[in-house]
Order: C-alpha cells, then structure tokens, then sequence
C-alpha cells in the first residue's frame, strides 16, 4: 500500500508540475521567455520541450503505454540534467539545484511503479 502511495504521489505531483511549465512555456509566460534567455536557450526550444512536458505529463498518467511511459521518464531525466547544468554554469546557486530535487521524485515515481505500468522483458525484445 505504502508502495502505491509512493507512486501515485510522486507521479501525479511530476505531472502536475510538468503540465504547469508546459503551460508556462507554451503561453510565453515572462518569466520563462526570461529564463530560457539568462540560461543561454534558444525559444525554440522553449516551444519543444513544452510540447514534450504535456505529452510527458499525460503518458505518465494514463494507464497502459508502458513504452511510451519509458520514453518519458528517459526525456524528463535528459531534461532535468541539463536543465541542472544549464543553471549551474549560469550561477544560479542553490536553484540549480531544483532539477535534481524533481529527478529525485522521478526516480521515486519509476522505482514504485506497478508491474502493469513498467516495460516487461517480452514486450521490450518484441
């Protein structure tokens, strides 16, 4: 049951922050336009990993897609390391910091999974 919890917690608050930077970063919000810009990203990539973060968000959720769900852990976690280098090299300080908090919670979320969520070895090969 603990385990459950775990899981349900941790990935419903990843995709609920990931759906809202979605947003942010779809919309222009200000303060990712600026963002993106102190760290050095092009807006471009603004646009993509905001569409990415949406799609992330929803696989993570919905039940089945056990490959897709695989592919969006793998995309949050290239993310986050390089939002944590990006932010790092820019002397962000302890902000930096933050991506490794939410790859932290995704590690919590990909370990506690259920069986029925996680790519089996047959499906995988086939």
């Amino acid at each position: 049951m603990a385990r459950t919890i775990a899981y349900w917690v941790s990935t419903g608050l990843l995709a609920a922050m990931s759906a809202f930077a979605a947003f942010a970063y779809l919309s222009g919000s200000q303060q990712a336009v600026q963002g993106f810009a102190h760290v050095g990203y092009p807006q471009q990539l603004r646009i993509i990993l905001g569409i990415a973060k949406l799609l992330g968000a929803i696989v993570l959720v919905l039940p089945g897609l056990p490959r897709f769900k695989e592919w969006a852990y793998a995309g949050f976690t290239f993310a986050w390391i390089s939002a944590f280098i990006a932010h790092y090299l820019a002397h962000d300080g302890p902000r930096a910091f933050t991506p490794l908090i939410l790859l932290a919670l995704l590690a919590v979320s990909y370990v506690t999974r259920p069986a029925s969520r996680a790519l089996s070895y047959k499906s995988a090969v086939a």
